[in-house]
């Protein structure tokens, strides 16, 4: 008896994976991390437009999956900085493809939205 894997179920684990990878934020703290440690705030400064609350819960995935650590720095005022891991640091080439591909398609998608956008003005013009 094979006990096959269906993706597409809403409990499969693999779906749950992919939604907390493929996040927006997520995506953009793990490419944050590829040049080394960071402490929580910098992570903020260079994430335009991310709320603390967005990005304590994005850590907080992030690190329960095994992608980034976080570690207690021994300061005064006690400070934390996270560190992308080796499992982390395994998403670099399909986020680079995924960026490329992004980029080399930019004005085909741009071009799609602009006809898309056309075609339901007229049609609301004639409705």
């Amino acid at each position: 008896m094979s006990t096959e894997i269906n993706c597409f179920h809403v409990n499969c684990p693999s779906r749950l994976l992919f939604d907390q990878i493929a996040d927006k934020w997520s995506m953009m703290v793990l490419t944050a991390l590829n040049d080394g440690p960071m402490r929580f705030n910098a992570i903020k400064r260079m994430l335009e437009g991310i709320t603390q609350k967005a990005l304590t819960q994005c850590l907080r995935r992030l690190e329960r999956n095994g992608l980034i650590s976080r570690e207690v720095l021994p300061t005064s005022p006690v400070a934390v900085q996270y560190e992308i891991t080796t499992l982390g640091r395994s998403l670099q080439t399909p986020f680079k493809a995924l960026y490329a591909w992004t980029q080399e398609n930019l004005d085909a998608v741009e071009a799609a939205r602009d006809a898309f956008d056309s075609k339901r003005e007229a049609e609301a013009a004639l409705a």
